[in-house]
């Protein structure tokens, strides 16, 4: 399987795109999620929903879910996505959102059970064009802890983050270039993207309250996509 994958797949739009991605190239794929004390939790537990949706073709390639509890990290956090507190922005024009080295922490987990599954291919839905201005996103950080984790555990692991320079509206469009309007579909119904956790109501973009970050990020981008169609 040196040649499969392992997806860091969240339960989120941007991940779920990135799943279609890699089953679309790669022979075998695997999908790991992590249990941080996030406060949309929710995100998980839309996982095995969508996977269940992919087309028989990449259901043959889908190989196991993992899931890892990484409570230390909500531990030693004090943000707006391990706390109940209100969403803002902070003094060094850093979202209270950001959960300093989660990115870092998620790789290096990623990378020691790619290493145990004989995975050569890691894929991460980091991007720095619309985001929230998250330092571990940026692709100077990836390809940097790509090289850390080469040297330090003598393997040739290929970091991809194939939305990295994509708009949301350009995701969107990923999306329906891999799976068509089905996916699209699936990824509106099954996915969850919101900070706040509100699974409840149904907007023509997906789940969410609408008011966090993720949600206006997710819904500009969904404007955006239907006007290019």
């Amino acid at each position: 399987m040196d040649e499969g994958a392992l997806v860091l797949f969240s339960g989120g739009q941007d991940s779920a795109t990135c799943l279609a991605w890699a089953l679309d190239r790669f022979p075998h794929v695997e999908t790991l999620g992590f249990d941080y004390g996030q406060r949309h939790r929710v995100e998980l537990e839309c996982r095995a929903a969508f996977r269940a949706t992919l087309p028989a073709a990449w259901q043959a390639r889908l190989g196991p879910d993992h899931t890892l509890a990484l409570d230390a990290l909500g531990a030693v956090s004090d943000t707006a996505l391990t706390r109940e507190t209100e969403i803002a922005m902070r003094e060094d024009g850093l979202p209270n959102t950001f959960v300093p080295g989660r990115n870092i922490v998620f790789l290096t987990f990623a990378a020691a059970l790619a290493y145990r599954r004989g995975l050569r291919h890691i894929v991460g839905g980091m991007c720095e064009t619309d985001f929230s201005g998250y330092p571990d996103c940026r692709d100077d950080t990836i390809k940097a802890l790509q090289v850390a984790l080469n040297l330090g555990m003598e393997r040739r692991f290929v970091l991809h983050t194939p939305l990295m320079w994509l708009d949301k509206a350009q995701t969107w469009e990923l999306a329906e270039r891999l799976g068509g309007r089905k996916l699209v579909a699936e990824i509106v119904e099954q996915t969850h993207t919101c900070y706040r956790g509100e699974r409840g109501a149904r907007h023509p973009w997906g789940h969410g309250c609408a008011a966090c970050p993720a949600c206006e990020l997710r819904a500009k981008g969904w404007a955006e996509y239907q006007s290019r169609r």
